[in-house]
């Protein structure tokens, strides 16, 4: 047995139309209910997917910082370096 929603029906009913379409129509109605849970699900997970892009967005910002830091201190370590090569082979 299907759903229908009663107010609907009543309101049909009340209305002059037949019976049987206003039954048909109440519950094509109650149908559309399910549906429109479905897509309250579907828009609660697309919400929830677009918090995690904007968490790993931060993170590749942090992770780009560091990165930037590591590149300056490694070519800071290989001038010192070169600065010391050259002074022990050139003293």
């Amino acid at each position: 047995m299907t759903t229908m929603i009663a107010e609907l029906y009543d309101a049909l009913v009340a209305a002059g139309s037949p019976e049987d379409k206003a039954r048909k129509a109440a519950e094509a109605m109650a149908g559309f209910d399910v549906y429109e849970q479905r897509f309250v699900r579907v828009e609660t997970d697309i919400a929830e997917v677009k918090r995690d892009v904007s968490g790993l967005k931060q993170d590749m910002v942090e992770v780009k910082r560091d990165l930037f830091l590591l590149k300056w201190m490694m070519g800071f370590l290989l001038a010192f370096q070169i600065a010391i090569f050259i002074k022990l082979f050139l003293h």
